[in-house]
């Protein structure tokens, strides 16, 4: 009976894809284990890896360029301990100290927690997370030089935007690229339509670039800075609405190339939702997210997600466990545990689009109970406990929980016994 009513639920559910023979608007592919593979481990979880994306007949490729604000101001504290010394820079002048204690001019008692530090620690997190066989990473540094005497651009052509990187899947390059421009420093004004269309120009493969676009990749921008533009028009040490208007040209045209924008603005002001990273994102379909805590940038950059993929869950259909131990990558791939039991697990693997569309795919594995423990894979899950927790604290998680309840509610549904009915 049992047995039955969890066949003809499942029908159910799959009712409306058998209908309609349109690719599903969420593929979930399980990479491991492979069907009636055999799994062993000390404790009772299992491993599931593999990947999702929304609307698509295969994971998709992905050319991502990294655009980092390295202008003077990012020389500022960013309110969490990046360099992980146990101390968190702040300004003096902010704080309760007594006079002489610092030099007049210092911003940052801990050089190692500046937002630049941040920055450049949310660059290393996020390509931790890719997979260099389907994503390309390039990397675009902006700031802008101002003459003393006028406070203005020291010269009319001057460069504002630096390729570092160009787009590449060796990620050690890039690596070695972030260390030199935390090396460097902060400086100089912030010309926002710089940084944009030096990156554009490599995502669409204009004239000039060093970077071979990819015809099947979904060109991205990840925008990173902690101000205001103040280049390229007036003084450097204040907004003009030309500087303004010259960021939403430019995200404009990223736009025209296909190129998505997501903003990402560190620091106080970021709530009040300032109009060149707003409208940025908004013309070229991208999101904004304001970061107050600019420190808490390391974090929400691994939560971002290339494929609109918002979620993903793992539920055994065989013991009525249920998981949320998952590691999801920006490019659609996961990692995460699910609770087992010795024998046969049938487990499911479902993924929540950005737009609240979803999809499933099953695989069955056989459990064993291993002599030793995999100790690589126990500090796999607590990394992800430990990354996920991190997000559930900065990110409105309402419609994740909602997509998990649900997803809880139909599996309780699945493995219930009738009342009153024989147990199989």
């Amino acid at each position: 009976m049992r047995c039955t009513l969890t066949i003809a639920l499942l029908l159910a559910l799959a009712a409306p894809a058998l209908a309609d023979p349109s690719p599903p608007p969420v593929r979930v592919v399980i990479e491991s284990p492979r069907s009636g593979e055999r799994v062993e481990n000390k404790v009772d979880q299992a491993p599931i890896r593999g990947s999702a994306v929304a609307s698509g007949e295969r994971p998709a490729e992905f050319d991502v360029m990294v655009v980092i604000d390295v202008s003077g101001s990012t020389d500022e504290p960013s309110g969490v301990d990046v360099d992980g010394n146990g101390v968190v820079g702040v300004d003096p002048r902010l704080e309760l100290m007594p006079p002489g204690s610092y030099p007049e001019d210092l911003r940052n008692t801990d050089p190692g927690d500046s937002i630049l530090q941040a920055e450049a620690a949310a660059a290393r997190a996020l390509i931790k997370g890719l997979d260099p066989k389907r994503v390309r990473v390039g990397l675009v540094t902006f700031a802008g030089e101002v003459d003393p005497t006028t406070g203005e651009r020291r010269s009319l052509d001057q460069q504002d935007a630096w390729l570092e990187v160009p787009l590449t899947s060796d990620f050690a390059q890039v690596r070695e690229a972030i260390d030199a421009i935390v090396a460097r420093g902060a400086h100089g004004a912030t010309n926002f339509a710089a940084g944009i269309r030096a990156a554009v120009t490599e995502l669409a493969g204009l004239p000039g670039s060093h970077s071979r676009p990819r015809p099947h990749a979904k060109p991205v921008m990840l925008f990173l800075t902690d101000g205001v533009p103040s280049f390229p028009i007036g003084r450097g040490d204040r907004t003009d609405p030309g500087d303004i208007e010259a960021a939403i040209s430019a995200a404009k045209l990223a736009k025209e190339a296909g190129i998505v924008i997501n903003t990402y603005a560190l620091g106080p002001e970021a709530l009040s939702y300032p109009q060149a990273v707003t409208e940025m994102a908004r013309v070229s379909l991208g999101t904004y997210t304001p970061v107050q805590s600019p420190g808490n940038i390391i974090a929400l950059l691994q939560g971002v997600s290339f494929a609109n993929i918002e979620d993903v869950v793992v539920t055994n259909l065989t013991t009525g466990d249920f998981s949320t131990d998952v590691r999801l990558n920006p490019d659609g791939s996961f990692v995460g545990f699910v609770p087992v039991r010795e024998g046969r697990n049938q487990v499911r693997v479902t993924a929540l689009a950005s737009d609240g569309t979803r999809g499933s795919a099953t695989v069955e594995l056989e459990f064993g109970k291993a002599a030793l423990s995999d100790r690589e894979l126990a500090l796999q899950l607590e990394q992800i406990r430990r990354v996920n927790k991190e997000l559930t604290l900065l990110r409105e998680r309402k419609r994740i929980d909602e997509f998990r309840s649900k997803e809880k509610k139909e599996l309780e549904l699945q493995v219930e016994k009738p009342k009153g009915g024989p147990s199989n």
